[in-house]
Order: structure tokens, then C-alpha cells, then sequence
């Protein structure tokens, strides 16, 4: 199954990154998008592992949950498109134009 990315999920990832960095431990940041991009990968083969997104209760959106992180997909018949990498406790926020 094909994985792409919308430009929002991106800049959150490469946002995670930054974040870190920021911190001072930009170790901590490349580790959690590396095991981010690791559950990312788990979907090619398990497309539905993720639960629907409870405020959107569209079947085809769906999340992972990497602690803190939420990662937001949509799912279609043949691909997945990885919408957010989102904070948990955010609300979430789809673009229009990426779903």
C-alpha cells in the first residue's frame, strides 16, 4: 500500500525536529520522528490499525497514538495519505485542500 504525505504532516515532523532542537537535546527529536516514521510504516501492511478520529467519526480518518503525538491519516482503498503529526492535546486541525 502506497504512504504519502501531505505537506502539513511535513512541516509537523520537521516542527518535532525543531522543537527539539530548540531544547537543547536534538537527539530526542530525531529519535521520536524516527520512531514515528516507524509506526508510519506499520500501516502499508495493517491500513486500518489506527482507531477513526473520534471528532470526525469519518471511517476513512484515522490516527495513530505515539505518545505525546497523534499521527492522522486517511485512509483509501489502495493508499494512505498521513495528514498531521499532531500534540494530543491539540485540537485537531485538517487542511481543506490535503484530506
Amino acid at each position: 500500500m502506497l504512504i504519502s504525505f501531505t505537506r502539513s504532516a511535513i512541516e509537523d515532523l520537521e516542527g518535532i525536529k525543531y522543537y527539539y532542537q530548540d531544547q537543547g537535546v536534538a537527539n530526542n527529536g530525531d529519535e521520536f520522528v524516527s520512531a514515528i516514521m516507524k509506526r508510519i510504516e506499520t500501516l502499508a501492511s495493517h491500513p486500518d490499525i489506527g482507531r477513526i478520529v473520534a471528532e470526525l467519526e469519518d471511517n476513512h480518518i484515522r490516527e495513530l497514538i505515539h505518545p505525546p503525538f497523534r499521527v492522522v491519516y486517511f485512509r483509501e482503498s489502495d493508499s494512505i495519505k498521513i495528514i498531521r503529526v499532531w500534540r494530543s492535546e491539540r485540537l485537531l486541525d485538517l487542511p481543506d485542500a490535503e484530506v
